[in-house]
């Protein structure tokens, strides 16, 4: 994004169109943050968004919410106490716009101060041990007397024990679908005690009932949100090991809490260990580690990552289309590889990788890689 990082807040009108150009079917973070870069505003990215889906190769055109869809969900967001906060505006979480795409817009319910707070991540088993949840209630509130906010999933078991250990000093939950529809359904309740001191935060749209393809963008979001993650009890497979992957591939820190080689709900986090993670027996080892990190990552202005000046070359012709597709393959590259290979301008090659991401043809990966769907998706 091109937005400062504290910069003036969007219009009302912006605010709209920004919510219908995300809600759009194939428009990421990604690929909103190239047509917003690209058209100059949401409302014009809007407007070309079928040239761009053509020249792509799409079968078919994607529904854009319509400006009376886009008013009903600030509706619905109003009428529970929420907002749509957009990155650059000050109640954007500080640490969430250091990520790989961050998402644009986010539906927050609670009060931004929370935001001020250097954030740690405290993740781990919905089907929890007695022991593995009163050490994350315990971590959480020893942490979050230290000044660390605590950032969470919201899940049974290890996420909803942190969350209540963090309740009077600050906490933030990240939820897989609408600020409207909590999951698990018992702790909608624990939600609203959240959105009173501390905050709730939703990616998705208003009415959006999680489906499992959503808790890892949910995950990816705790994971972004947090200067580290500390994971206390996971199984081999499970999401919290999906969290504590992106958050290593962000450059956060990676801590786990040591547990019984007998149970397997301590096998992930014993295998973390293995590969290098931070060990945690109480929460001076987090906030040993994190404490030099905290007052720069809150207060030192981010440098979001500057855009190609599409203005400074021609729009792609269909031959370098052929020349990238030909380039990319199921196997990810990074698109600076793509630029040496096809000795195409920046520009053309972002704007090309544009239309595939809209046409439905393309996959992103984290380092900025990219890969070519064989079918759309």
């Amino acid at each position: 994004m091109t937005l400062p990082a504290a910069g003036p807040q969007l219009s009302d009108r912006q605010r709209l169109h920004w919510l219908r150009l995300i809600r759009t079917p194939n428009v990421g973070p990604a690929s909103f943050r190239d047509l917003v870069n690209r058209f100059g505003s949401a409302e014009t990215a809007i407007a070309m968004l079928p040239e761009v889906m053509r020249a792509g190769g799409a079968s078919r055109q994607a529904h854009v919410p319509s400006l009376a869809e886009a008013e009903a969900e600030m509706a619905a967001a109003h009428k529970v106490g929420a907002r749509f906060v957009a990155i650059g505006e000050p109640d954007y979480p500080a640490i969430l716009k250091r990520m790989d795409h961050p998402p644009p817009l986010l539906a927050i319910k609670g009060t931004g101060a929370v935001f001020q707070l250097p954030p740690v991540a405290v993740v781990g088993a919905r089907n929890a041990s007695l022991a593995g949840m009163k050490m994350a209630r315990s971590l959480a509130s020893e942490l979050g007397r230290s000044g660390f906010a605590i950032v969470s999933g919201l899940a049974r078991g290890i996420d909803t024990a942190a969350h209540r250990g963090s309740l009077d000093t600050g906490t933030v939950g990240v939820l897989a679908g609408g600020l409207d529809r909590p999951y698990p359904p018992e702790n909608s309740g624990l939600c609203d005690e959240i959105a009173e001191r501390g905050a709730i935060v939703s990616e998705m749209p208003f009415g959006w009932e999680p489906r499992a393809q959503d808790f890892p963008r949910r995950n990816r979001i705790v994971a972004g949100m947090a200067l580290g993650l500390v994971v206390v009890e996971a199984a081999q497979r499970s999401g919290s090991l999906i969290s504590a992957r992106l958050a290593g591939e962000m450059g956060r820190l990676v801590f786990a809490v040591p547990g019984s080689p007998l149970d397997p709900r301590a096998a992930g986090a014993n295998g973390l260990l293995k590969e290098g993670a931070t060990l945690v027996t109480e929460a001076s080892d987090v906030v040993e580690a994190l404490s030099p990190l905290a007052g720069i990552a809150i207060q030192a202005p981010s440098k979001l990552e500057e855009p190609p000046d599409f203005s400074a070359t021609p729009p792609p012709q269909d031959d370098d289309r052929a020349r990238l597709a030909e380039a990319l393959g199921p196997t990810p590259v990074e698109i600076d590889e793509l630029i040496r290979h096809t000795g195409l301008h920046p520009a053309q090659v972002f704007m090309i990788l544009l239309e595939l991401d809209l046409a439905g043809r393309l996959e992103r990966h984290s380092g900025g890689q990219v890969s070519l769907l064989m079918s759309e998706r």
